[in-house]
């Protein structure tokens, strides 16, 4: 295969992960909709389509046709490259995400990864860490002083939030010896759920941090104080309409399915099943494939589904309590957690 062949076939590679990832964007959000509907006891979208399923495509058709305002104070060139930011950051971090087992194709690329680089995870962590100048350059050049204060905030739960979350991953990594992704869920899938890190490798305190870390980094509820409606109005997305306002949403629901890989590739066991080798794979090559990637659905699935239900349950937290607990709590149990995975480790 020459320079071209692999070139193009990279490129549809990056395509195909790009739609689906949009995609699932797009129905994470009817997903969420659907289930805030029956935690209120109400039906949700169900007029567009059969179920509502439609929805999301006229959600994003609406989007697009609604007038698009830029008020006269803002300062334009940061105005309009902040949501640009925070999408393409979001975006970005799944190029080095493994999907299923490897399966190479044609000119020894392969299928389920875009890129599968020793240093993964960092990349993910650097990436995502990005991110926030895209909310933190919103709230500034917005001229806004609400827009400020959200702005300010999300950069404070990023210093908060982003410690805890990279300490809890680093006993993982002790256990894996790698910032591999791929070695990381190699190293769980010898006896299906009795090895996986959150279980097995007695990291369920490190899920904890990381799962409550993982709502303050994407603003979700109970964290959601960069928007706090009913303080601020909207935060640091206040001035922004039509698409550049669904830019910064789309951000947010692609960051959520981000996390969610991320727990599943190094607390779930990837895409192995939890029977482990009890039960014999598929010899069908087609199903070989494809058994991998329904179990890593499932879990990123279910870990969405968490997501959804916190937010329909828990009210939103004071800002002093939200700092608080990052700082008071979550660093500490963080720290005391390497220190008991490295005593196990030596130990064995």
């Amino acid at each position: 295969m020459n320079l071209l062949q692999f070139f193009l076939w990279s490129l549809l590679k990056v395509a195909v992960v790009t739609v689906v990832l949009l995609v699932g964007v797009a129905y994470t959000v009817l997903l969420e909709r659907k289930l805030v509907g029956r935690i209120q006891n109400r039906w949700g979208p169900s007029r567009v389509g059969p179920f509502g399923l439609l929805q999301p495509l006229v959600d994003g058709a609406k989007s697009f046709l609604k007038e698009d305002i830029i008020p006269s104070g803002v300062y334009r060139p940061l105005y309009l490259l902040a949501p640009i930011i925070s999408l393409g950051c979001a975006l970005l971090s799944i190029a080095v995400v493994p999907f299923g087992e490897p399966h190479i194709g044609p000119g020894g690329l392969d299928l389920f990864e875009i890129s599968n680089l020793n240093i993964g995870l960092l990349v993910i962590l650097g990436v995502t860490s990005i991110g926030v100048y895209g909310i933190a350059l919103a709230g500034w050049s917005s001229n806004n002083k609400y827009s400020l204060l959200g702005s300010l905030r999300s950069s404070a739960q990023l210093i908060s939030y982003e410690l805890a979350l990279g300490l809890s991953l680093v006993g993982v990594v002790l256990r894996a010896g790698s910032l591999n992704l791929r070695v990381i869920v190699e190293q769980q899938a010898t006896k299906g759920i009795a090895t996986w890190n959150i279980f097995g490798g007695f990291q369920f305190v490190a899920f904890f941090i990381y799962l409550m870390a993982a709502y303050a980094e994407t603003n979700r509820s109970p964290f959601d104080l960069p928007e706090a409606e009913s303080e601020l109005t909207g935060g640091y997305h206040t001035e922004y309409s039509s698409m550049k306002f669904a830019m910064f949403f789309m951000a947010e629901y692609a960051n959520m399915i981000m996390v969610g890989c991320v727990a599943t590739l190094l607390f779930l066991g990837g895409w192995t099943s939890p029977f482990g080798n009890l039960i014999d794979p598929p010899q069908n090559i087609i199903a070989h494939a494809l058994f991998p990637i329904f179990w890593f659905v499932l879990k990123v699935f279910c870990f969405l589904f968490l997501y959804v239900w916190v937010r329909g349950t828990l009210p939103r937290f004071r800002y002093d309590q939200l700092m608080s607990f990052g700082w008071k709590y979550l660093m500490p149990l963080a720290m005391l957690n390497i220190v008991a995975t490295s005593l196990w480790l030596a130990y064995h």
